[in-house]
């Protein structure tokens, strides 16, 4: 192992389509309107905040046999005696560390609330593991936060229904006019909507089904009317005469000629928000056979939701989702692992990060997926779109993550790795934004204006293909096949690929980079949190995978003794590269050479204490492959 203080460059370029000029990003149309939009909108309310540290209130241990109503009632506790405060929570319920045996569904419905452990490891001694059990009812969850009900944003204040008149709203716009402005305020909560009409339907080939093809049956059909409208959240940021501006822009190009598109006040009806769930473990007992599917569905459920998070979950063994999001805006998961799905391996099956029906603006962050059929997915329809994966690392995976279904709208899929080789006997796919045609339930154009930027998928495949009305993109990725064709795919044009299997993408990230201009924290490049800004920061590891050697790099605000050591995913130390360093102020970044350590996910741990007496806790992963 050798440690350098040094700057490393890569040979750097740019995409033609979205780059740097003059230290601001440039996004260039297609002669159709289209382009890349800006999907930092993502997670919890929108980005604007943090996620918080909500102050522990209540605090429970587990007791002998079923403890589902044990956790139920200390949340019930804290929903009666803890009045919402100034800052949107009542407080946060402590689960101390031990085994939380639960046969029922432990329901977090009640705003404001943040269910916390003492850890998401496996020794009970030190971490807070919640073992679910039995299978009754069938398919249920373990934990479902929210109003706990799909709604789809379909409550309408009466009286609130307008036409939007402009002839075209352009992805990536967030202004529009309509025929009456005088039912709405700034602040208010409203709905887009665009019906799915005949009109439409053409220009979209019926949704591409591809059902008159061999292969298909009788119930592979063209999609139909009303079928598939295009809806989104929104918040009204201004009003001026005739004209709205939203808070987030639109994923996909609204055309009046198509349809008639409207937006009405949502009237939040049974809607929570502000909860968080964070620093836990949810097993599912199975019985032993890789195949049984008599245990709980799914770990973790945000239903009706807004401005939530679940933050260093561990959580296996399910046999749909570890985290699944439904009616659900404002969401950031992140640090979160979910590990060997029990099921059989087909489809409805093992989607260990799902973005499913009616969920936008979620971000999901830094996750670890293992032994996923689509480890990452947006399984929504065209209710679904603002869904951001950046980051995440999948391992053993059966298939591709991937729009699943029935035009998903805004799909990022950033810096995604993929940690092992195509396994033996599956599909090669491992990111996928194309046509599915009739696979499902009818599937066809699964993914519109979604884009895979730098990601890494080894030796499998990424298949980008051009819907009608719409684009998708792959910059900067690597795989064996970057192509509008692929494995078992459906012959369709290919979507907008550029330098594939090509280094030094500039930005690295290109969520981090539209983030960082919105959020004026970086003018140039996209990938740097600008010095001065009062917090410690860590950069991503780069490259990652490495090998042998990986720059690390962070941000210290003030001079402070800094510790960093390396872990293996077992949680066992097994380098210390400072300690108790004295480290001024400013970006400081280290060449780690790995030897004598075997392939696979290290941690990185940083601890730091500043002279005024902050104190700092941040993990990062890295990823060795020799």
């Amino acid at each position: 192992m050798i440690l350098i203080y040094s700057n490393i460059s890569a040979q750097e370029w740019q995409s033609k389509i979205i780059y740097y000029e003059n230290g601001k990003l440039i996004y260039v149309s297609d002669s159709l309107g289209n382009r890349i939009p800006d999907f930092s909108f993502a997670g919890y309310k929108n980005g604007n905040e943090p996620v918080p540290d909500v102050q522990i209130v209540k605090s429970i241990s587990p007791v002998e046999g079923d403890n589902t109503l044990n956790i139920i009632n200390a949340i019930r506790d804290i929903a009666e005696n803890y009045p919402v405060q100034p800052n949107g929570f009542r407080g946060a319920l402590l689960l101390k560390a031990g085994i939380y045996e639960v046969r029922g569904t432990i329901k977090l419905n009640e705003s404001g609330i943040v269910l916390k452990g003492e850890g998401s490891e496996n020794n009970p001694a030190s971490n807070t593991i919640i073992l679910g059990k039995g299978n009754s009812p069938a398919g249920r969850s373990i934990i479902v936060a929210g109003g706990g009900v799909s709604t789809k944003w379909n409550d309408m204040v009466p009286g609130s229904k307008v036409n939007i008149i402009s002839d075209t709203v352009k992805v990536g716009e967030n202004k529009f006019i309509v025929e009456n402005t005088n039912p709405f305020e700034i602040g208010d909560n409203i709905i887009i909507y665009h019906p799915c009409t005949q009109t439409w339907l053409e220009a979209i080939d019926f949704g591409g089904t591809h059902s008159d093809e061999p292969g298909a049956d009788s119930n592979d059909t063209p999609w139909e009317v009303g079928s598939q409208p295009i809806v989104y959240n929104r918040y009204i940021t201004d009003i001026s005469g005739d004209t709205i501006t939203i808070d987030v822009p639109v994923y996909y190009t609204l055309i009046r000629a198509l349809s008639q598109s409207y937006i009405y006040k949502y009237s939040r009806l049974g809607l929570k928000r502000n909860i968080g769930i964070e620093n836990l473990r949810v097993d599912i007992e199975t019985s032993g056979d890789p195949e049984d599917e008599e245990h709980a569905k799914n770990a973790v459920d945000l239903f009706l939701i807004e401005d939530a998070w679940v933050r260093n979950v561990t959580t296996l063994h399910f046999v749909e989702s570890g985290f699944r999001t439904n009616t659900a805006t404002r969401i950031t998961i992140s640090n979160c692992k979910a590990l060997d799905p029990v099921s059989k391996i087909t489809g409805g099956r093992r989607y260990n990060f799902n973005a499913y029906t009616a969920s936008q603006q979620i971000l999901f962050k830094d996750n670890l997926a293992t032994h996923g059929r689509h480890s990452y997915v947006s399984n929504g329809t065209s209710w679904t779109s603002g869904i951001v994966f950046y980051h995440n690392y999948a391992d053993s995976s059966y298939a591709a993550s991937e729009g699943h279904r029935r035009w998903s709208q805004g799909l990022l899929y950033d810096n995604h790795v993929e940690l092992s080789r195509v396994l033996a006997g599956y599909n090669k796919r491992r990111i996928g934004l194309y046509n599915r045609g009739y696979y499902g339930t009818s599937h066809g154009w699964a993914s519109v204006n979604s884009v895979a930027w730098n990601c890494d998928v080894k030796d499998g495949q990424i298949i980008i293909q051009q819907p009608p009305t719409a684009q998708n993109y792959a910059i900067g990725c690597s795989g064996s096949l970057i192509a509008g064709y692929g494995d078992s795919s459906f012959d369709e044009k290919e979507g907008y690929i550029e330098g594939s299997n090509k280094s030094g993408l500039l930005p690295q990230s290109l969520y981090l980079a539209q983030y960082n201009e919105r959020m004026n924290l970086s003018d140039v490049r996209g990938t740097s949190y600008k010095p001065g800004m009062g917090e410690f920061f860590i950069y991503h590891n780069y490259p990652n995978p490495f090998n042998p050697s990986t720059r690390l790099k962070f941000y210290l605000p003030e001079q402070s003794v800094v510790t960093i050591n390396i872990y293996d995913i077992t949680a066992r130390k097994i380098r210390t590269l400072l300690y108790n360093r004295n480290l001024s102020g400013g970006v400081h970044s280290i060449e780690f050479t790995a030897n004598n350590i075997p392939s696979g996910v290290y941690f990185c741990s940083y601890t730091v204490t500043s002279v005024t007496g902050k104190e700092y806790k941040k993990i990062d992963k890295l990823v060795y492959l020799k």
